[in-house]
């Protein structure tokens, strides 16, 4: 009788301790590693990629989050407009502040004769990566989640 009354009650503590380990913040998000792949340049695009990445971290928590944005290709006119235009400046500062990286293709650079120092918003060296889309394929190695906005 005493085992009856046992079983089901071990199977309550179980079932509390899961549904514990699966929300780990008050959203139910958990920790999330996130690449966001731009490779345009349309503006409403690049508009849309800013925006998705706030309302990601937003939705996570900016301690939940580790997200890169990786840029190759036509993709870098984000960075171009963001040294013109101050909408997209204050959101990619805005976003940096919240620990997001923008990294940028080395061959796209090398390819389009820019330099990241003169025609883009904000790079640094350590912000450069060889190939854009083998960092993307090495992050998702890594564990990253690919986005596409």
């Amino acid at each position: 009788d005493s085992m009856r009354k046992f079983v089901p009650l071990a199977l309550l503590g179980l079932l509390a301790l899961g549904a514990a380990g699966c929300v780990t913040t008050a959203d139910g998000y958990g920790k999330q590693k996130v690449v966001y792949h731009v490779n345009s340049d349309d503006p409403k695009i690049l508009k849309a990629a800013v925006g998705n990445v706030q309302n990601h971290i937003n939705a996570v928590g900016k301690d939940n989050i580790d997200l890169k944005v990786v840029m190759h290709g036509n993709g870098l006119a984000l960075l171009q407009v963001a040294k013109e235009d101050q909408d997209m400046k204050s959101k990619v500062d805005s976003l940096k502040l919240q620990g997001i990286g923008f990294q940028v293709c080395g061959n796209t650079l090398k390819g389009k004769k820019l330099n990241y120092k003169t025609d883009l918003y904000d790079v640094s060296e350590k912000d450069i990566v060889p190939s854009g889309v083998a960092e993307i394929a090495h992050l998702q190695k890594l564990g990253y989640t690919y986005v596409k906005p």
